[in-house]
């Protein structure tokens, strides 16, 4: 029975991703392009906020895991939103044409967009999906260069500007003290979802359950807080209804949580620095274990075959998967 129950799981999930391949998408005009060329201001999907004051040592798991550790994090910075597949869109392409990148996926609109295509004007704010760890961290590099930053992720000295090269992709160091974006460590990423304006929430709870404002949102449901399995039938735009990202997030304008991030809870899994083992209860290294098999995802997602959306869960991939419920986002270290 386990087998059938396997083999049925599976068989749904490949229909579901071809028939996402399907979903017919209606091009951008000349004019909409121009603007996703040359984005300004807030619609680049970048707003970066600064986290932490001085270090905060918290216990990474708690309530959730069975094997929990202390942590402590420096200030950082972390975007608001996911990354956008308009924003990555653009990048990519700047990258590829300008400064010799490589990328193994071109990525897609959510879950139901097509690898690799012009950005609707529907999905444009959608995350970008269907790219594997190793397309993120060198698409951080990219966009560090574009903006004149340091980039973070380098191999024996050199900037990493491939991710088909996958063993030394897999071998990249990661300079904590470069200026440049990069992914979040998982103590970073954790720290910013149950973040609040008086402590920590609980590790078993949506992100959001605290909101910015302090207040604890005990009375509203999961599906009011977060796009999972049981609301959504795939991705939605990224931040605040109304705004120009996410004219299509959750009713009353968005659920930000206590430190104004959104969708730290679903939409999509966000890839995050660290390889997978157990907690250490002290952390002796910055961003975890040096060398592993499958890198750290956190936050869940809209799909069932990533459901788990509290704080403290956790997941793991290969660096070379890639699904249309996995994205990511940008993280910086504070001077």
């Amino acid at each position: 029975m386990m087998k059938k129950n396997i083999l049925f799981f599976v068989t749904l999930n490949l229909l579901a991703l071809t028939f996402a391949q399907r979903v017919p998408l209606t091009p951008i005009n000349e004019a909409t392009w121009v603007k996703l060329v040359e984005p300004t201001g807030y619609e680049t999907g970048i707003n970066m906020v600064l986290l932490g004051e001085g270090k905060e040592t918290f216990t990474i798991g708690e309530n959730i895991q069975s094997i929990t550790g202390k942590r402590t994090v420096n200030p950082f910075y972390m975007n608001k939103y996911e990354t956008t597949y308009k924003l990555w869109y653009r990048i990519r392409l700047k990258a590829e044409a300008e400064l010799g990148y490589e990328f193994y996926n071109p990525g897609q609109q959510g879950s139901q967009g097509r690898r690799g295509k012009i950005p609707t004007e529907t999905l444009a704010f959608a995350p970008v999906t269907n790219i594997n760890w190793r397309d993120a961290i060198v698409w951080c590099n990219a966009l560090s260069e574009i903006e004149g930053l340091t980039p973070c992720y380098t191999y024996q000295g050199q900037v990493i500007r491939s991710s088909i090269e996958s063993a030394i992709v897999d071998l990249a160091t990661c300079d904590w003290t470069a200026n440049g974006y990069r992914l979040p460590t998982e103590a970073e990423w954790e720290y910013a979802a149950r973040k609040t304006k008086t402590g920590f929430q609980r590790g078993d709870l949506v992100s959001g359950a605290v909101d910015k404002f302090g207040n604890e949102n005990a009375d509203r449901l999961e599906t009011d807080l977060a796009w999972m399995d049981a609301n959504s039938s795939g991705t939605g735009n990224i931040g605040t209804a109304g705004s120009p990202l996410g004219q299509d997030s959750l009713p009353e304008s968005g659920n930000s949580n206590g430190m104004g991030l959104y969708d730290m809870s679903g939409n999509v899994m966000e890839y995050c620095w660290d390889w997978m083992a157990d907690y250490q209860y002290e952390e002796t290294k910055v961003g975890g274990p040096e060398y592993g098999s499958e890198r750290i995802c956190r936050g869940g997602s809209w799909s069932p075959y990533a459901g788990f959306i509290f704080c403290g869960d956790r997941y793991a991939f290969d660096p070379d998967e890639a699904y249309n419920y996995l994205g990511f986002r940008l993280a910086r270290s504070a001077p």
